[in-house]
């Protein structure tokens, strides 16, 4: 994975997946952490608490086939267009995992688009005012729409759930696609 900077030599005519730009997988994150997270007292800007709850919200906003499972198995309405996988994940100890996440937090951090803190053994992302700006930008912005839209709907049916309640919720219901894969196997 390469910022978009270091993509320039690459030929005109070569394919560009999403999985290669770092922009995009930081773009994705910078927009579930703004529409999923919490209001922090006093500055109004937006909180996600856990890397768990992080990592399997982003599985049900790049897998919309998975996000369908989980709303059919909750009772919850369904009627939502569904895109292709995005980028994949591979399975971890808790679920799905993505191993560039540390790589996209700290690229956030460095940016000034979130802080990162660490309470226990509970890691909060906390969005910058810069960052809380350009996430307002993305989920205005028309090519940002799909995927804004779904992100509000992952939050609507599973957003007030801790990361382990969803850890859990992932288990029980994609035991066939995640729990029973080996540790690194990709989830497909």
């Amino acid at each position: 994975m390469k910022s978009l900077a270091n993509l320039l030599d690459k030929p005109a005519g070569e394919p560009l997946l999403a999985d290669d730009v770092l922009e995009l997988h930081a773009a994705r994150l910078l927009l579930l952490i703004s529409v999923c997270g919490i209001k922090t007292k006093g500055s109004g800007l937006k909180r996600l608490e856990g890397l768990t709850k992080l990592a399997k919200l982003d599985f049900l906003v790049r897998y919309p086939d998975f996000f369908k499972k989980l709303a059919d198995h909750l009772g919850q309405d369904t009627s939502t267009p569904l895109r292709e996988i995005e980028s994949s994940m591979v399975r971890f100890h808790y679920g799905p995992w993505d191993d560039r996440y540390y790589h996209v937090l700290a690229y956030l951090e460095s940016r000034g688009l979130m802080q990162v803190s660490k309470e226990a053994n509970t890691y909060k992302f906390s969005l910058t005012e810069l960052g809380g700006q350009i996430a307002n930008t993305f989920a205005d912005a028309e090519v940002f729409a799909e995927m804004t839209e779904h992100i509000r709907r992952v939050r609507k049916l599973v957003g007030k759930k801790r990361g382990t309640e969803l850890k859990d919720l992932v288990y029980e219901v994609f035991g066939e696609e995640v729990a029973n894969l080996k540790l690194g196997e990709s989830i497909s």
